[in-house]
């Protein structure tokens, strides 16, 4: 606790000193003479004090005080030590304005603070990259002059702010913002920018998804209801019309049992825990047994099926899923490549990684398909897709399987030239011997 300056003290010692001085003015018989001078030299000491103050304030660098005792000792310590204090304050508040900034910086919104009448005050990084707004050359600017989109105007100019705006980034039209106002401080007011733009998408795939799932499921049943509204005990079809019939609705149910059983290893897949990679998957026994069932979908097609295995290449995985991506890739080349076509199936080694493909000669697929391929019930051509009773869901199960397991599916395709699909599996999945045998089979149509 500092002790303050005492006026008894002070006044005291200049009254003991013009005492003295009077008396030393009486003993030498001028009295006046010398109350003037001790006055005169009492005012030069306090402007020379009254200087040192000025020029340590506005002139020296030094943040130390002046030396000096008394009255002007005790100021200028005075002086100091509110300086120091200030200095600490504002340290103190310097690294709170920098710890603020830091969190409105790592933020995953855009945050921008504002005057009563909508001038910026500060902004995060994120505003520049989702708003286009630049701090500090924007300080001071207006919001509705930054940001002109008339919705964006009439929420300000409404004043109701319980629910966020929803608009496009004025920087990227491909984005879409929500905007949302609150109160902050004394008449400020705080601005936070999201990007939505992954949960419309999201939005968008499951209103996508459940429609289309209705029109898949509607058109066989929409069959099915047909054939039984006309059969009944009174109208019975003959023979001819009942075995059309029963061949149309066993497709339709078995389309729409392929449907439901693709669903349900769509959702398993997307539901399950993460991968475990610690089962063996004998991945030629399970090309063996899928060869097999491809010549038998290969019936009707007469397809050149070629299947080139590394009989020693084994990997660590979900066996189930990856056999349903093999077969989807196998089963969609044989289902989509005119009668009569070249398919090489591919199970090899490259370096420590394994790598599948499936090659065809079909009719190839256009660049601005190969990219939406993998989209759930996205198909090239509808028609095509029903007469070969696709669900469109295949590539979307391969692609889940695929990056459950560190992978991903590469497509190339030339409209007329035919279509590779592959992918390739990492080092650390991949086991067993280095075994250079390998078997090769040609296999012919039945």
């Amino acid at each position: 606790m500092r002790q303050l300056l005492s006026k008894r003290k002070v006044y005291t010692r200049l009254f003991l000193f013009y005492c003295f001085i009077a008396l030393v003015g009486l003993i030498s018989n001028s009295l006046l003479l010398a109350l003037l001078i001790f006055t005169v030299a009492l005012l030069l000491w306090h402007y020379h004090h009254l200087f040192l103050m000025d020029k340590w304030l506005w002139r020296d660098r030094k943040l130390s005080p002046p030396i000096s005792e008394g009255i002007w000792g005790h100021l200028f310590e005075g002086i100091y030590y509110l300086q120091r204090r200030d200095r600490r304050k504002r340290r103190e508040l310097r690294n709170v304005v920098r710890r603020f900034r830091d969190g409105a910086e790592a933020l995953p919104e855009a945050v921008v603070v504002m005057h009563r009448d909508w001038s910026i005050i500060w902004s995060n990084k994120l505003a520049q990259i989702l708003a286009g707004l630049h701090w500090p050359a924007d300080e001071g600017q207006r919001l509705d002059n930054l940001i002109r989109h008339p919705d964006f105007l009439q929420y300000l100019k409404a004043g109701k702010f319980e629910l966020p705006i929803e608009l496009p980034s004025p920087v990227n039209d491909q984005l879409t913002l929500e905007f949302n106002i609150m109160a902050y401080g004394v008449e400020q007011y705080l601005l936070i920018v999201r990007d939505i733009t992954q949960l419309k998408q999201l939005e968008q795939i499951r209103k996508d998804f459940v429609a289309n799932v209705s029109h898949e499921l509607r058109t066989p049943l929409t069959v099915l209801q047909g054939y039984l509204e006309v059969m009944d005990d009174e109208h019975l079809p003959d023979k001819t019309m009942w075995k059309k019939a029963h061949n149309v609705m066993l497709d339709q149910t078995k389309r729409m049992d392929a449907l439901v059983q693709q669903l349900l290893t769509l959702s398993r897949i997307e539901a399950s825990a993460r991968v475990q990679f610690d089962d063996e998957v004998d991945v030629p026994a399970m090309l063996l047994q899928l060869e097999q069932e491809a010549q038998t979908v290969n019936r009707d097609k007469q397809h050149q099926l070629v299947f080139d295995i590394d009989p020693q290449l084994k990997i660590t995985g979900v066996t189930e899923e990856l056999r349903s991506a093999f077969s989807n890739l196998v089963i969609n080349a044989i289902k989509y490549t005119q009668n009569g076509g070249d398919i090489q199936v591919s199970w090899q080694r490259q370096h420590l990684k394994a790598v599948f493909s499936v090659n065809d000669n079909g009719p190839g697929i256009a660049p601005q398909h190969v990219k939406r391929l993998t989209e759930r019930f996205y198909r090239v051509d509808e028609a095509r897709a029903r007469n070969t009773g696709g669900t469109g869901l295949g590539l979307a199960i391969v692609k889940h399987v695929l990056s459950r397991h560190n992978s991903r599916l590469m497509i190339f395709s030339e409209p007329g030239k035919g279509s590779s699909f592959s992918f390739t599996l990492p080092p650390e999945l991949v086991h067993g011997n280095n075994a250079n045998t390998k078997k090769k089979r040609s296999s012919k149509p039945v």
